[in-house]
């Protein structure tokens, strides 16, 4: 009997190794560069002044805080996800987790959402007309519901340091003067 010719085992090795899985591409949507401040590299709450001018947008845009919502709320769900009961919850703070961001600027609200953070809502303070928290988990993170002109709600889940942040909103709405009072 001949040997087994080697187009013969080339064509046994083909079959059996494995093809490379083909290349994906996102093209995620990058949001427009924004001057942070010295102190911005040790945390992401940026101590931002709440004047007039800044509110006017005069000057360079500085964030006030860029985040996304609080891992207490990712790790308190999957927990209580064990129980088939509050599987769909834990699967919205999933979601909630790693595709939601928030960015509070010195201009503007930016919600970013989506899975190649298509799905962008911004709004200037200037429409904003009441500012409401809604605590969560003994107050570590909470909800921060945001009224606009138009009456549109604009609710945004699970947001760390949420009354440092609502009281910045609020802040900024006053000095644009579109702040209803409360």
């Amino acid at each position: 009997m001949p040997p087994p010719s080697t187009a013969a085992a080339a064509a046994v090795s083909s079959i059996l190794r494995p093809t490379p899985p083909p290349a994906l591409s996102f093209h995620t949507a990058s949001l427009p560069p924004i001057r942070r401040s010295a102190s911005a590299a040790s945390s992401r709450l940026v101590l931002a002044r709440a004047d007039a001018a800044g509110a006017r947008g005069e000057g360079a845009e500085t964030v006030f805080f860029d985040g996304g919502a609080h891992y207490g709320d990712l790790a308190e769900n999957l927990l209580l996800g064990l129980t088939l009961l509050w599987l769909p919850l834990t699967l919205a703070a999933v979601s909630r987790a790693f595709i939601l961001r928030y960015r509070f600027t010195s201009r503007r609200v930016t919600v970013v959402s989506g899975l190649s953070g298509a799905d962008r809502t911004d709004f200037p303070y200037s429409s904003v007309t009441s500012v409401v928290v809604v605590p969560r988990f003994i107050g570590e993170w909470g909800d921060i519901i945001i009224t606009l002109r138009d009456g549109t709600k604009v609710d945004l889940r699970s947001v760390p340091r949420f009354r440092e942040v609502a009281a910045y909103c609020r802040s900024m709405a006053a000095a644009e003067g579109s702040l209803a009072s409360q």
